[in-house]
């Protein structure tokens, strides 16, 4: 769409909170519902977003160039209103957690013990969540009261973090780094670094692949993305 403002700004609301004003108005949602946020950065980064998108007035723009206005969003409109889909969602990769599949080759599942483990302890301790280890790709099945566990350390977690922890789980390929990340026990990136200790070991042995290289540098900024929301609301 054209850009059709000239001004972004943060604004406190009469309520309590945040909103974003385009020339004075406040940023619209796709479902009609004034934009509106919990903290003072976390409305600046967004009017930030706007304040660039299109260059300037009557400049071309889309919502790729509005990413935290896209998370904040989807935390509004769709997980606000009814958080239990989307806690269920996350909650279920607790059940074949990456940090729990240890590879056959012995250097690498030593690695994986070494650098997982303190993870696996973090989650047995302070989420009460004793995962149980394999080894290779079989599932192996979880005791229902860690699950139980984990599912309720997502659902205490605010929609605009949960918006956060919809794009980390997946990245991650596990629950555990993901609420590590969001519970302020691990940086973004480390988590990354983490959940691709396998290629990384690979690339040792036959090096870079590009390709796997362009889609951890996409999977990096998407994460990088996510982790900025939560700081930015105060969540992680």
């Amino acid at each position: 769409m054209k850009r059709f403002w000239d001004d972004a700004a943060a604004a406190p609301e009469a309520g309590g909170g945040y909103a974003v004003l385009l020339d004075g108005r406040p940023v619209r949602l796709p479902g009609g519902a004034a934009l509106a946020v919990a903290t003072l950065p976390l409305a600046e980064a967004i009017a930030e977003e706007w304040s660039r998108a299109g260059g300037a007035k009557g400049g071309e723009m889309g919502f790729g160039d509005v990413p935290l206005t896209r998370l904040v969003g989807t935390a509004q409109e769709r997980i606000g209103p009814d958080p239990v889909p989307t806690i269920a969602a996350i909650a279920k990769y607790g059940e074949t957690d990456l940090l729990c599949y240890r590879a056959e080759d012995s250097r690498l599942a030593a690695e994986q013990a070494a650098q997982w483990g303190p993870l696996l302890d973090w989650s047995a301790l302070h989420l009460d969540a004793p995962l149980r280890i394999t080894t290779g790709l079989m599932p192996v099945p979880q005791d229902a009261r860690a699950l139980a566990a984990l599912r309720r350390a997502v659902a205490a977690q605010a929609p605009v973090a949960l918006s956060a922890l919809g794009v980390l789980v997946p990245a991650f390929g596990s629950l555990v780094l993901g609420l590590a990340v969001a519970r302020g026990r691990l940086a973004a990136e480390a988590a990354h670094e983490l959940s691709i200790l396998d290629e990384r070991f690979q690339e040792r042995f036959w090096g870079v692949d590009p390709h796997a290289a362009a889609r951890r540098e996409r999977t990096g900024a998407e994460i990088a993305l996510a982790a900025r929301l939560l700081a930015l609301a105060g969540a992680g």
